[in-house]
Formats: structure tokens, sequence, C-alpha cells
């Protein structure tokens, strides 16, 4: 607890949060002492100078680690300015709960600058990504049904399953090939395929053939513009994008055409639908997709299901392949977790007699292993919100309107909320102690990922297929690390062998 004596007794350099008139603060912010803003730990003061040290040092792709150095260096809390990029980062999970219990009715996250700076370039709408407000709340509350909830949610299930049939039969036909027994390969531009095809099933409900050995030259171009847009936009989180327009940089010349093509593939698919529910084709009752149910409910402007549906596709390849490809690596690494993990799926498989999303329930082993994958290899390194009111976090007033960040990477990696903490054990997360506000990775609240759902079956169906088939392996002793690329990537290719189950090493 703060002090709170009397009314006028004030520590020294303290601040008491009062309400303002029209202002109604938690009840346990009110009248409670503070350190003020401006004595927060942190490099804060010379923005630009931070950014040119910054950059001179090539710490744009390690930031995730150099956040950790620094919560070592600053404590739990501290402040930082690069460039025009200013925040408050905290670590602490009982902090990071109340950062997101006091986020209002309109949560507001970090904007990327890049993308927000194509669309106003390319007079593209925003999708609810990037909408704030009663315009982003009245998408949301929508595209929740269609994404979030379990009647929805379990539509998608036959979707998924088949592309994870399918990726079998690929790795089948590889292993096939080698006269070996076995396929040893970097999966990355596998799993980004399967990704896309997953994604594009449950978005679109058409299959686009990328798990072929040749396959369309537009798909592939599509593949390249994620991964150049996701490449593009990090230089843009600390140098202002107008200022690359306006010189015409490489990098705003680059990030523009990935958008472009991002869209033109996104486009197009949403064209084919559409033409097709004019066209009655599309008369059956099976469930054909997000896109399809929200054309047919008509609540949301064409454009504006353009824009969120695009941005669901873009944002759900790259995160979704990354954290399966981690996965098998660390499934790899850990044989006896892996013989585990079959054991409860062939029981959860008998129980439930073909039912899939009976079967699904009872994989909490299989979960925790994502959960834990995630742990280790989030797929951001932070998690925003800006502040809708004053809070106190750590002892001190944190004005409204800052952006305030989890550290989700360096929170995974401390030993004080994870013992062991470079360890792969999915048994912590089923184990009586608290993991409160502990797994973020898919954020929280009413601004949590809208494609998380999605993400969650996909990857859950396709480790159930993978290790029901295959023996995951790597070489011993090699050791990848993670650099930032406005995701966490890999920092040197992962290896994996696939052997089939009945197959002698």
């Amino acid at each position: 607890d703060y002090p709170t004596s009397s009314p006028d007794a004030q520590a020294p350099g303290c601040h008491r949060a009062y309400m303002a008139p029209g202002e109604v603060y938690p009840p346990s912010l009110q009248g409670k002492m503070a350190q003020p803003f401006n004595e927060l730990p942190g490099n804060w003061r010379t923005g630009w100078l931070n950014l040119y040290h910054f950059w001179k040092e090539g710490s744009f792709h390690n930031i995730h680690n150099i956040m950790i150095h620094k919560f070592q260096k600053f404590g739990p809390i501290y402040r930082e300015k690069l460039g025009f990029y200013e925040s408050v980062n905290i670590i602490n999970p009982e902090d990071a709960a109340t950062l997101f219990k006091s986020e209002g009715t309109y949560p507001e996250r970090f904007t990327v600058p890049a993308w927000v700076a194509y669309r106003d370039f390319r007079n593209k709408p925003y999708g609810v990504l990037l909408k704030n407000g009663e315009a982003w709340r009245s998408d949301r509350l929508v595209l929740n049904k269609e994404a979030l909830s379990l009647e929805a949610t379990d539509c998608f299930v036959p979707l998924l399953n088949e592309v994870g049939e399918d990726f079998v039969n690929r790795v089948q036909v590889q292993i096939e090939k080698s006269g070996r027994g076995r396929w040893t390969a970097d999966l990355t531009n596998e799993l980004f395929r399967f990704a896309l095809e997953s994604v594009c099933n449950v978005l679109y409900g058409v299959r686009l053939g990328l798990l072929q050995d040749i396959i369309d030259p537009e798909a592939q171009k599509f593949i390249d513009a994620v991964t150049l847009m996701f490449h593009t936009t990090s230089p843009m989180l600390y140098i202002p994008p107008k200022l690359l327009r306006r010189i015409n940089s490489k990098t705003w010349r680059d990030h523009v055409q990935a958008w472009d093509a991002i869209f033109m593939h996104a486009d197009k698919c949403i064209q084919n639908i559409y033409r097709e529910l004019r066209l009655n084709r599309k008369t059956t009752k099976e469930y054909t997709g997000i896109l399809s149910s929200l054309l047919v409910q008509d609540k949301l402007h064409i454009d504006d299901i353009k824009a969120s549906v695009t941005e669901m596709m873009a944002g759900g390849v790259d995160t979704t392949s990354m954290t399966l490809q981690w996965a098998m690596f660390e499934l790899a690494r850990s044989p006896v977790v892996q013989d585990q993990l079959r054991a409860e799926i062939l029981a959860a498989r008998q129980v439930a007699q073909g039912d899939v999303l009976k079967m699904l329930k009872s994989i909490r082993l299989l979960k925790a292993a994502i959960k834990e994958t995630l742990r280790l290899h989030p797929v951001a390194v932070t998690l925003q919100r800006c502040t809708a009111q004053e809070i106190i976090l750590q002892d001190y007033l944190i004005p409204s309107k800052t952006l305030v960040q989890v550290g989700i990477y360096a929170l995974g990696r401390d030993p004080k909320f994870f013992p062991k903490p470079e360890l792969f054990d999915p048994q912590r997360w089923l184990k009586t102690d608290s993991t409160y506000f502990r797994g973020l990775s898919f954020g929280f609240g009413p601004r949590q990922c809208l494609g998380r759902r999605i993400a969650e079956l996909e990857m859950q169906l396709f480790l159930i297929h993978m290790l029901e088939n295959f023996k995951i392996e790597t070489k011993r002793g090699v050791d990848i690390g993670t650099k930032f690329d406005l995701i966490l990537i890999p920092d040197k290719p992962i290896h994996l062998t696939l052997r089939a189950l009945d197959s002698q090493p």
C-alpha cells in the first residue's frame, strides 16, 4: 500500500493522484501517493542521441536482449526514448494486470506508424488493428462473433484439419523421394506456405494449392511481400515514415511495394468470393469462411471488411509459421516430451472416436507445449497499451496517453517468474503455481489478438498430425539465437529431420 495518512501529507518528491472533474479513477488509485513520472529510471532525456547510438551499435535486431539487460540495470520499470518513440517498460505480471484492468472501453495499442503511413499514402481504409475509439469497438464486436466465438471457431476445425492432413502427405512424399527414410530441411518456407494455406481456407473458404511442389507465382509473390513488409516496418518504428517518404528512401519504396502486393492478393480473393455470392453459387449450408459470413450478414461496410480481413491474413502467416518452427525445434530437443504428447494424443483420439472437436478438449499438455513455446519464443518482444487514465506502476504515477510496454520476451526469460527459464517444460503451465498474467502472447482483454483462435487451432491440429506420424529430430548441441525483424525470428536456419514413426534411425 501507498502512504495515505492525511490529505495534506505528501512525501518529498511524491505526487498525489486526485480525481479531476469528470474523471473517474479506479478506487485503488484515488488519493494514493506516487513518485512523479519524470523520476522514472531510464535513458529518456536524449531521444535522438539514443537513437543514433542504438543505430550505430546495430541494436535494431537485438532489441529483445537489450530489454532484458535494461530490466536488470533499471529494475522492473524504466522509461525510454528512441527518436520520437517513447515508452514505459514493465516486466512484473502484477503491473501488467494493473495496466490491462484499467484500459477502459476503448483500449489503444501502439499503432504501427509505417502501416498507417501506407494506408494514408494509398488512401486505403484502416482495419480493426489500426482503428481506435468507437470505430474500432463497433467493428470489433462484429468481428469477435466471426473470429473468437465458440460457435464460429468450431467451424474452423474441418478447414484447418484438412490442410494439416495435406501437409502430412507432403512430408511423406518428401521422405519417399529422399530414399533414406527421412526428410531433413529448413522448413521456414514450407511452414509459411502451410500457414498461408490454412488462414486463407478459414478467411476465404478457398484452397490456394500452396502444398504442391509447384505453386502459383502470384501466391509466391504474396509470400515474398509479407516477408518484405515485416522487414521494412522495423526501421520505421523509430524513424518517421514521412521523412523516409519525403527522401524517397528504398525502405519506404519497398514497404509500399510489399503492401501493394498484399492488398492486390487479398483483393483478388475477396472479389472471387463476392462474385460467387452475387451469383448465388455458394448455396450450400456448409461453412465457407469468415469473409462469406461477413458479406452475407451485411453488418460491416465492404471496405471495412476488406481492410480487416487483409490485416488478419497478413498478420496470421509469419506469426503462426514461426511459432510452429520453434515448437518443432524444442520438441526435437525434447524426445521425452514428444513421447508424452504422443501418448496424450493417442488417448484423446481413442476417447473421441473420430470427433476432432471432442479430441481437442482433452489435449491439455499439447496446449501447454504451445504456451511454453510462446514463452521462450514469443512472436513479439512487447505487448503495448496506451494508458486510458493515470495509473500507478511500481510507485510511479504514469500519465494518461502514455505508451506502456509489457516486456513479454524478458518476462518469459526471467527466473523470478519462471524457474529454470531456459528449460522447455510444458508441465509448468499445468501445475498449481500461479500463471497470473504470465501467458500474454496473444494479448489480453477486448484488444487481444483477433486471430488467436485461428492460430491456436491451426497449431494444435498441425502438431497433432505431425506427432502422430513423425519423429522430429535435430542435431544435438545446435544453439539457435533470436533476432528482431518486427517479429522475433531465428538468427540462423533451423534444420529439422522428420522420420516416419515406424522407421528405424
